[in-house]
């Protein structure tokens, strides 16, 4: 029953892209207006990570799709926010016994880990949403996808929309995984190989918070970013990493922050000093729900894409790229 339901709503969606095809013109990002990024797909409406969430993304209006990578425990890719996958699949359920506590970037985590599960074992699984405030109808009718099916769907939909749809990969925790034997970048180039995309004018930008970027400097031209939380660097912190990325993606309060009731505060310079530097801003995550809009907006979502467009960011990761299209384009 859940694999019926799962065939018709592809075909509804693939229904939707075509329709969309016809209705608009193919397109490309204007001048000064911000790429929209979606982040783990359409996930504001699907469940993250899912090829129906990156494929619903790309039909309402994302330049990219952004896959979080992990790695099987027979070293595939597959495509989760965390290698802990007890929130946003059925594994407790299916495989109960194989709950463990691990210590992973200095944290404790306890749960279930895709570095002991194989890519056969995980395409049992069906994702489900992480978020309680969010549509549960979709839950059980999505599988984990690996990052080659992934780039295989954006190439798919760049034809079927008829403007590119890019992957904008990014590597979890790659220090702990190295350290297990299942290294992430390597397996992340190959599979850009395998799929033609290896080339600096390739729709791809690679994204980490660690400074494994460095190392897959050296063996590709491929875009790179360097995530950022917390302390907002220095110039000279930015002029290092204009030596091995491409931009800088900081947290969304490192350029608009908020105080303790989440208003709206002064911007910072980061954006300016950053593009002095060379470098690209790509900010996130942008997210309508109340929990994570500042109050300062009124509830207008639009108002606060529009808000880090005037500011000069050059992309954004959004839950809702339908909104973000309707605000930016």
């Amino acid at each position: 029953m859940l694999e019926e339901r799962a065939a018709v709503f592809t075909s509804l969606m693939l229904a939707v892209a075509l329709i969309a095809v016809r209705a608009a013109p193919p397109r490309s990002s204007a001048a000064g207006t911000p790429l929209i990024i979606g982040h783990r797909g359409a996930s504001g409406h699907r469940p993250e990570h899912t090829l129906a969430s990156y494929r619903l993304a790309a039909i309402m209006g994302a330049d990219f799709i952004e896959p979080d990578l992990v790695s099987t425990k027979d070293g595939v890719l597959i495509a989760r926010h965390e290698n802990e996958i007890g929130d946003t699949t059925d594994v407790a359920t299916k495989f109960p016994d194989r709950k463990r506590t691990k210590h992973i970037d200095e944290v404790d985590v306890t749960g279930w880990f895709t570095e002991d599960f194989t890519l056969a074992e995980i395409k049992t699984l069906r994702a489900k949403e992480r978020l309680p405030f969010r549509s549960h109808n979709f839950d059980g009718l999505f599988d984990v996808p690996t990052f080659d099916e992934v780039i295989e769907l954006a190439q798919k939909m760049s034809a079927e929309m008829g403007r590119p749809i890019g992957v904008y990969p990014e590597t979890k925790h790659p220090t702990y995984f190295r350290s297990i034997g299942l290294p992430l970048e390597e397996r992340l180039l190959e599979g850009l190989d395998r799929q033609g995309w290896n080339r600096r004018d390739s729709p791809v930008f690679i994204q980490s918070f660690e400074d494994n970027l460095r190392r897959m400097r050296t063996k590709t031209g491929l875009r790179m970013i360097r995530l950022l939380e917390g302390d907002i660097p220095s110039n000279a912190e930015l002029r290092e990493i204009a030596t091995y990325a491409d931009g800088i993606g900081p947290n969304s309060r490192m350029v608009l922050p908020v105080d303790a009731e989440g208003r709206l505060k002064p911007p910072t310079d980061l954006v300016k000093r950053a593009h002095a530097a060379g470098l690209l801003v790509h900010i996130w995550t942008l997210r309508a729900e109340p929990v994570f809009l500042s109050p300062s907006y009124n509830g207008d979502f639009d108002a606060e894409f529009r808000q880090f467009r005037d500011l000069g960011v050059d992309g954004i990761f959004t839950d809702f790229p339908d909104a973000a299209y309707r605000a930016l384009r």
